[in-house]
């Protein structure tokens, strides 16, 4: 049984949406109750944020063409450039200050929000990240830059990346 509080309130709404809400917690084989605290988590973690840090969702065929447009340089220009402060200031805004715990909360929110495969492991306070994403290389080198950015001069750790054509791996000591 889960530990965490929780309270009782009633919602008035339409038919049509109760309905589709039991559709879809039957297909995913959960209760309507799950599927409501779901959204609603999804919802103040990320969708109420979303449009006020300037977030935009996009097709992941889009975003895999638009990084195979660029070049490498181009990738990490536009990482070093733009990427480091914007993702700096959606994590303080989001989550109100900039240290490793807050970060790494942003930004399994957001992993999860893109709807990317993740799966996080620590042992004897080493992280590891690995996220899967099927966006290509430059997406992966993208984000490489933007995460040494981050952890070297924000958060002053060392952080090691490895990155392929649909995958990251972060690794870095507490």
């Amino acid at each position: 049984m889960s530990s965490k509080k929780s309270s009782t309130i009633s919602f008035r709404l339409d038919q049509d949406l109760l309905d589709m809400l039991k559709k879809e917690s039957e297909k995913q084989d959960i209760s309507v109750n799950t599927l409501a605290n779901q959204i609603f988590k999804r919802y103040i973690e990320w969708g109420r944020f979303e449009p006020k840090v300037g977030m935009v969702p996009v097709a992941k065929q889009i975003l895999n063409a638009l990084f195979k447009k660029i070049n490498e340089k181009e990738t990490i220009e536009l990482a070093t450039k733009v990427g480091r402060d914007i993702v700096r200031d959606m994590a303080v805004f989001m989550k109100g200050k900039m240290d490793l715990d807050s970060f790494l909360s942003w930004f399994e929110t957001r992993m999860k929000a893109s709807a990317f495969e993740m799966n996080h492991t620590i042992t004897n306070e080493h992280h590891s990240y690995i996220v899967k994403h099927d966006i290509g290389y430059n997406w992966s080198l993208y984000h490489q830059k933007v995460l040494e950015l981050i952890f070297t001069d924000i958060l002053e750790k060392k952080v090691n990346i490895e990155i392929s054509e649909s995958m990251m791996k972060i690794a870095f000591d507490e």
